[in-house]
């Protein structure tokens, strides 16, 4: 049986990866499926708590990546 998909967010998390291995026709190495999936997870988590992608991204450039607080 076949479920259409909705948009909440599980599903956007996983739609970007079968969109960019549909694109490519594959993902190369296993490595970089999980590298991929790696970076869109750290943007996912950094959205939902208000931070920019960008904001995020220059942070971890930097050398000083942002982490979700811990209650």
């Amino acid at each position: 049986m076949r479920v259409p998909a909705d948009n909440n967010g599980c599903d956007r998390d996983i739609r970007m990866i079968k969109l960019r291995q549909k694109v490519s026709g594959c993902l190369r190495t296993l490595t970089g499926a999980r590298q991929f999936c790696a970076i869109r997870s750290y943007l996912s988590t950094a959205t939902k708590h208000g931070i920019s992608q960008f904001d995020a991204l220059r942070r971890l450039a930097e050398g000083r990546p942002w982490m979700p607080a811990t209650t």
